[in-house]
C-alpha cells in the first residue's frame, strides 16, 4: 500500500494494518467493497496516506482528507471531504447531498462500482486538495 501513518489508537499498529484488520473482520460484501475502493484510491494516488480517525474510520489523505470509508449494515459509505466542490458528471454522489462541503457515495450489496468514474472523482479530489494546499513559506532572499 502507499504511505501510512500510525493511527491515534496508540496500539502500535499502522493505519494500514488497522484497515486490513477491519476488512478481514467484515468478511462479507462490505469488506470486499471497502478493499476494492481502497485499491482504486491507491491506483489513482500512490502517494496517498492512510489514517484511521474517529476511533475506527479508514481515511485517505493527500494534502488534506480525500475520502473516508465508513461501513454500516446495509452500505459502505465513501464520503468526500470536499465533495460539494467536485464535478460529478457521472452522478456517483447519492448521499449527503444537502451540505455545503461533503458529498458521499453509498455502495450497497450487489451494486456495481463504476471504477473509471470513481477514479476520476478521486483524481479530482486530490487535485483540489493540492491546488488549495498551503505552500511553505520560503526564506527571504539575502
Amino acid at each position: 500500500m502507499g504511505k501510512t501513518d500510525i493511527d491515534a489508537a496508540g496500539d502500535g499498529a499502522s493505519a494500514s494494518q488497522r484497515i486490513d484488520a477491519k476488512i478481514a473482520a467484515l468478511a462479507d460484501w462490505r469488506g470486499e467493497t471497502l478493499a476494492r475502493i481502497r485499491a482504486l484510491i491507491h491506483q489513482v494516488d500512490p502517494e496517498v496516506v492512510e489514517t484511521v480517525k474517529w476511533g475506527r474510520v479508514p481515511v485517505w489523505e493527500h494534502a488534506g482528507i480525500i475520502t473516508t470509508g465508513e461501513t454500516y449494515k446495509t452500505a459502505v459509505k465513501m464520503t468526500f471531504a470536499r465533495g460539494a466542490s467536485l464535478e460529478d458528471p457521472s452522478g456517483l454522489f447519492n448521499s449527503s447531498l444537502e451540505g455545503n462541503t461533503r458529498r458521499a457515495i453509498d455502495f450497497h450489496q450487489g451494486g456495481e462500482i463504476d471504477e473509471e468514474a470513481l477514479k476520476a472523482l478521486i483524481r479530482a479530489a486530490v487535485a483540489l486538495n493540492l491546488s488549495t494546499a498551503r505552500k511553505p513559506r520560503s526564506a527571504p532572499a539575502a
